[in-house]
């Protein structure tokens, strides 16, 4: 296995280099995703559901043109609209 190594990927269509492999905290880091309000995940390609991202140290390994996205942790489809 190739260690450190870049890759190019995305996190909500911006485009980012990343070492890897890396960990989820790091990705987090780098998309300045905030944590306690939005969750990270992994487009799967094809079938499948998309994988989430762990905000910790778990090894992720990632592909050159992977597309990250964020989403909110708690939504509320009835609620307030402002």
């Amino acid at each position: 296995m190739n260690h450190n190594t870049q890759v190019e990927m995305f996190i909500d269509k911006k485009r980012y280099e990343s070492p890897n492999p890396t960990t989820g905290a790091a990705l987090y880091l780098l998309g300045k995703v905030d944590p306690n309000t939005y969750d990270l995940y992994l487009e799967v390609r094809g079938k499948g559901d998309d994988e989430l991202i762990p905000n910790d140290n778990t090894g992720i390994s990632l592909k050159n043109g992977d597309h990250l996205f964020t989403v909110q942790k708690k939504l509320n489809p009835g609620g307030e609209c402002h």
